[in-house]
Order: C-alpha cells, then sequence, then structure tokens
C-alpha cells in the first residue's frame, strides 16, 4: 500500500485505477498487475514464483483461504453487476444530471431517475478531476447497482475532524444488509480518508437504489467499488 497524497507514483505508472496492484521482481520488472478487485488467486501464483525465484524452500504450492469478514471478506465475483465507478471527471461514467457536469466549480445538483449502474448527485457538489467535494451539508449520492457489496472511498476536508452521513436502501434503512461502516438505521461517521463497506447484503443480490446523504459539508468521494 503505497503512501502517494501527491499522485506520483500514481503517475509515474500512468495509472488510471483504484485499487491497482503491480508485482514487480527484484530486478525492477513488472510481472503482473491486477486493475481493479479480483484475480486474487493469479496474483498469489505470481508471488510464489517470484518468491521460488528468489531461493525461498518454503513457498507453499497452493493458494491461501483467508477467513476473512466484513470489509475483508472476499468479493462475491459471480454475483456483480456494477462496475467499479469513479466521481471525479477524469473517468467519471453514467453521472445521470438534468444540467450536465460542471468541472471545478461549485454547482447545485438534484437526483435524477436512475438505471442499473447509473449515478446522480443532490445538493451543492464540486466535481474535480478525481473526486466530488460536498460544499454544504446534506448532500447526498444516489446509485442504482446490483452486487452483494457497496463501497465508497470518501473521507473529510482538511476543516473537518468527521462528517456524519445516514445510507438508505430503496429508501429504507438498510436493517440487516447494512455494511461495516453503518447501523441497522444507515448511520455512520466519516472519520478519515479509507474505503467504507456501506452495504453487505444477507441475500441474493438484485438491482436495488443505493442513497448516502452526509448531514455536514466537506466530504470528499472518490469511487465506488462492488464485491
Amino acid at each position: 500500500m503505497a503512501i502517494d497524497n501527491g499522485l506520483k507514483i500514481w503517475r509515474a505508472f500512468d495509472n488510471n485505477y483504484w485499487p491497482a496492484l503491480y508485482v514487480i521482481d527484484a530486478t525492477g520488472h513488472i510481472r503482473h498487475h491486477q486493475f481493479g478487485e479480483g484475480g486474487y488467486d493469479t496474483t498469489e501464483k505470481a508471488i510464489q514464483e517470484l518468491l521460488t525465484e528468489a531461493g525461498s524452500k518454503a513457498v507453499s504450492s497452493t493458494v491461501v483461504a483467508p477467513d476473512a469478514t466484513g470489509i475483508q471478506a472476499a468479493p462475491d465475483l459471480a454475483s456483480i453487476a456494477s462496475p467499479e465507478t469513479y466521481l471525479g471527471y477524469n473517468n467519471e461514467e453514467n453521472l445521470v444530471s438534468a444540467d450536465g457536469l460542471s468541472r471545478d466549480a461549485a454547482k447545485q445538483y438534484s437526483a435524477g431517475e436512475l438505471h442499473l449502474n447509473e449515478w446522480s448527485l443532490s445538493g451543492n457538489w464540486t466535481i474535480e478531476a478525481e473526486r466530488a467535494v460536498l460544499n454544504k451539508p446534506d448532500g447526498g449520492i444516489t446509485f442504482r447497482f446490483s452486487a452483494r457489496d457497496l463501497h465508497l472511498v470518501i473521507g473529510p476536508d482538511a476543516e473537518q475532524k468527521s462528517i456524519r452521513f445516514q445510507v438508505t436502501i430503496d429508501g429504507k434503512p438498510p436493517g440487516d444488509d447494512h455494511g461495516a461502516d453503518t447501523d441497522a438505521q444507515g448511520n455512520g461517521i466519516v472519520d478519515g480518508h479509507r474505503l467504507y463497506q456501506l452495504v453487505r447484503q444477507s441475500h441474493a443480490p438484485r438491482q436495488r437504489t443505493f442513497e448516502v446523504r452526509f448531514l455536514d459539508p466537506g466530504v470528499q468521494a472518490y469511487v465506488f467499488t462492488f464485491g
């Protein structure tokens, strides 16, 4: 995990994905890469191969089967019908807005009617190259998705230590479908820049409408990922 707040490594690799994983050998050559979630077995085998080349005698010939829970649990790849979706204008796709997108300028957005994998904003936002920033309280993001898990990479701005939010699914509190970073009523707190698990469905995935409303200003939203 690279600490790359200045995006120097990001730009050096000409990278356009998050997450992006690179496996580099002892001579500095990239031997494997994975863009987005998935490919875990292939990545592990690539690492095992390089360890063997380096002379390790204790390399397993099989992939591990971690017993992870919560946000660390492996995605349900067979049921994901929603792609990683970026909110900054450099890689934005499927934003539904009656007035279109304004770059690097504060604008009042209103939620639209969504089809699968479309999203919209409500409230006063500034869409920047890599993120969308909420300028005033009570702004939201809505996404029509189909997957077991919904995650959002978000964080507070420099002036806000924490930001309160509420999640609904199909207009109701998530209940048993809440994620690791929300409770059954959909309440949560943004207290740092990281990936937040907002939905973990307890039943077979289907198309649903997710909404998160931020009660305080200053949230910075980067990308949706699904599991």
